[in-house]
Order: C-alpha cells, then sequence, then structure tokens
C-alpha cells in the first residue's frame, strides 16, 4: 500500500504533529493526496520551544492550521515520578489530550509519524498507541526512516534532515522524579550547545550533573570546547562530564 492509497480510504484525520521530520513528511503528503488532515501539537514541559518553533513554521510553510493542545504532563499520574514505564503514561496522556479535542472538530482518527524503521517491540509507548486506535501511514506503507528523509528533501521541506530528538523526560534518569527545573536547565543546556554547532547529542542528568553524550566524530569538537562547555553548564549543573562512547540514538 502508497500513502496515495491510504488517504484515499482515509481522507479526513487528525494527526500528531511534533514538528520533526516523519510528521512533517506525512502533513506535506496528505496535503498532496488532497486530504483533510489537520495537525495538532501537544504542548508539554517536556517540549522544549524549538520543536513547537519548528511545527509551526513546517505548517505555515505548507498552508496547515496548527493546533496547540496544552498538556499539563507533571500532573499525569504515573509521568513525574519517572517510573520505567512513564513512557506509556506520557503518550496515552498527549495522544488522549489530542484525540479529545480533534473529536471536537469532527476528526475521529488520529495519526502519527512513525515510521516503518522504528522498533515493533512492544514498548511501552506504542502500547499506549495501540490501545488508543492510532494509525501509522508510514509504517503501515513501509517508509523506512531514509526514505522520509529523501522524500522530504526532493519536497524541499527543511525538516528533511532534522535529527531525531526524543522528548527531554528521556534526559532524566528512570526512577527519579521529574521536575520543571530539571528539564528547564536540560534545555538551556542543550540549546548552548546547539548554538555551538553540536548536533544529534543529548545532556542527561546524572547525579546532579550534566553528561554530555555526542556522536563520536563531535568528540574533538566537545575537548576544543572545553572551558565554554564548563563555564555555561556550570551555572545549571554540579558538575559537567563527557561521555567518552559514541551516542546512541535514544
Amino acid at each position: 500500500m502508497e500513502l496515495k492509497d491510504f488517504f484515499a480510504r482515509h481522507p479526513r484525520a487528525a494527526l500528531a504533529f511534533s514538528g520533526g521530520a516523519d510528521s512533517a513528511y506525512l502533513l506535506y503528503a496528505a496535503a498532496r493526496c488532497g486530504a483533510d488532515v489537520r495537525p495538532y501539537f501537544a504542548d508539554s514541559a517536556f517540549q522544549p520551544r524549538f520543536e513547537l518553533a519548528d511545527a509551526r513554521r513546517l505548517c505555515a510553510e505548507l498552508g496547515a492550521a496548527l493546533q496547540v493542545v496544552p498538556v499539563d504532563i507533571l500532573t499525569v499520574p504515573g509521568a513525574a515520578d519517572n517510573p520505567p514505564g512513564r513512557c506509556y503514561h506520557c503518550k496515552r496522556a498527549i495522544f488522549s489530550a489530542i484525540a479529545a479535542a480533534a473529536g471536537r472538530d469532527g476528526y475521529s482518527l488520529l495519526l502519527d509519524g512513525t515510521n516503518a524503521s522504528d522498533p515493533e517491540e512492544d514498548r511501552p509507548g506504542m502500547r499506549a498507541l495501540r490501545e488508543l486506535g492510532v494509525r501509522s501511514p508510514l509504517r503501515e506503507c513501509g517508509l523506512v526512516k531514509g526514505e522520509v528523509r529523501r522524500l522530504s528533501r526532493e519536497a524541499g521541506l527543511f525538516t528533511w534532515d532534522k535529527p531525531a530528538y526524543a522528548c527531554l523526560a528521556t534526559r532524566i534518569p528512570a526512577g527519579t522524579a521529574i521536575r520543571r527545573c530539571d528539564l528547564e536547565r536540560t534545555e538551556r543546556a542543550e540549546e548552548y550547545l546547539t548554538g555551538l554547532g553540536f548536533r544529534d547529542f543529548r545532556v542527561r542528568l546524572l547525579d546532579g550533573c550534566a553528561r554530555i553524550q555526542v556522536p563520536a566524530e563531535q568528540l574533538p569538537l566537545a575537548l576544543a570546547r572545553r572551558r565554554e562547555l564548563t563555564a555555561e553548564l556550570g551555572q545549571y549543573y554540579g558538575g559537567v562530564l563527557l561521555d567518552l562512547e559514541a551516542r546512541d540514538e535514544s
């Protein structure tokens, strides 16, 4: 099945829109297929401000009316206390809020941007989406991440090479309660590293310290900017650590 076939069968739907490469291409493809797909962005403390800015920019370029849905995620049971299965409670709360908003607008089908490269094992977040009946057209049509990026580049979408970005809560170790101040200092730290030219990295919380994880090819840059990094991040953390192992994709 191709996306045009999916949208021929489902010409009207809501889309959980993150501003990332996958949901951006899905929104573009839906418009090209003539489908009525409305994007909804869940605005929570777990999302950095640049994601909302990217979502607004992409929707403006595509002429789509973005709906922003506030979600007070830190009050959701099973989210702020950060158990190992936190993602289930988080995803269920966020997608339930989007589904409710979409339902009020007359949309009964909810889509997301999961692609065919995403692991299919029974992850907590994926289980929540299945329970809520969320459909994933990219996965259903067999589109892997590389194809999504290629097609996005051909379409002229600025998101074509945007790195995958897990929510800020993933920077806090499981079992450690998530505080708004920790999310805020994580966002400030990662914004600073982005400004220095780092890409596809993470700043994780470890015993009150910042644990910086960068791809192997960016380790020389991290060492060259060591003084700047420690001076800036030292304002927010008790110490600044550089992980000498290459960052994985989580």
